[in-house]
């Protein structure tokens, strides 16, 4: 009985460590989008940062990545840069496998 419990606790720890890399490879994936989306808009290095954070925050509006490909097309399409929803989804693929290279050159 030792060695089931010793097994579920084993998984439990891993299920928990995989569930905060996933949350942190998504915080650190929508903070570079962020940051992309002001260099196209032309924001400051303030607003840049400021930017950033509202981006990061966008994503607890609901489950998946509509919410903030939505909060950045939306602010791209305001400031006049000319952008589509295909090509917001490939920045956010690309930055996130930029944002799990990062965290893993980290650990």
């Amino acid at each position: 009985m030792t060695t089931f419990n010793d097994r579920e606790r084993a998984e439990e720890a891993k299920f928990a460590m995989d569930s905060d890399t996933a949350f942190r490879v998504a915080a650190r994936r929508n903070r570079l989008l962020g940051e992309w989306a002001a260099a196209k808009m032309g924001l400051t290095p303030e607003e840049t940062a400021s930017y950033r954070t509202a981006v990061v925050q966008s994503d607890f509006e609901e489950a998946g990545d509509e919410d903030v490909i939505r909060k950045v097309l939306g602010d791209l399409t305001a400031a006049g840069v000319d952008s589509d929803e295909a090509s917001v989804r490939a920045v956010l693929e690309e930055k996130a496998v930029e944002a799990r290279r990062q965290l893993m050159g980290e650990s």
